[in-house]
């Protein structure tokens, strides 16, 4: 589909994703996106790298539908999962699950990313070695699926919902927090493609 027929409100809300400031240990970029929920669609992927080592990764999928989604109580729908390897020892926390939605709920805020109607899940995952494979060490991750309906007045500004996206691969994958004040400069490793 050429890009030019897409709805202006939705042409504006992905370059508003695809300007969004993330941290330089994230590379982002253009991935497709899912075709059969909503009429537009757009989608960015991202890993997280400390010292050479992908720590985490995400994606994040806007939706849109011009005509409006009774369960999304909106005419956009933000989509997002994260997923990284933590302690073993943290996936025994029984409120690891708590502790993670507010990583997304706290990021959304701090960025001030208004929205309504969130969902989801967090998972986590644990894994033992025995037999011929005892030697391997214990390993677990966090797994964080969400959707939320983006709000703004006048407009939405899709970025602000990327940034928040990106502080909890971030947070999810162990980096401590930026420290306030601390401006965070774009990541010239991250390539994003244009609609």
């Amino acid at each position: 589909m050429d890009s030019s027929t897409y709805p202006e409100e939705f042409r504006v809300a992905v370059a508003q994703m695809q300007a969004a400031r993330l941290r330089p240990e994230v590379f982002c970029e253009e991935m497709p996106a899912p075709q059969r929920i909503a009429p537009y669609a757009s989608a960015l992927s991202a890993d997280v790298t400390v010292d050479g080592q992908d720590v985490g990764t995400g994606r994040i999928v806007l939706l849109h539908d011009p005509a409006g989604n009774d369960a999304w109580a909106g005419t956009f729908r933000c989509v997002a999962y994260a997923r990284a390897e933590i302690d073993p020892e943290m996936a025994n926390d029984p409120l690891l699950g708590e502790v993670g939605w507010s990583w997304l709920t706290e990021a959304l805020d701090a960025h001030g990313a208004a929205y309504a109607a969130p969902s989801g899940t967090v998972t986590k995952v644990s894994s033992e070695s025995f037999g011929s494979m005892a030697e391997e060490e214990a390993s677990a991750q966090l797994e964080i699926r969400a959707s939320w309906t983006p709000l703004g007045s006048p407009l939405v500004d899709l970025g602000q919902h990327v940034e928040a996206w990106g502080e909890l691969l971030c947070t999810a994958s162990g980096l401590p927090p930026v420290p306030e004040g601390v401006a965070t400069m774009p990541s010239r490793r991250g390539q994003r493609g244009r609609i």
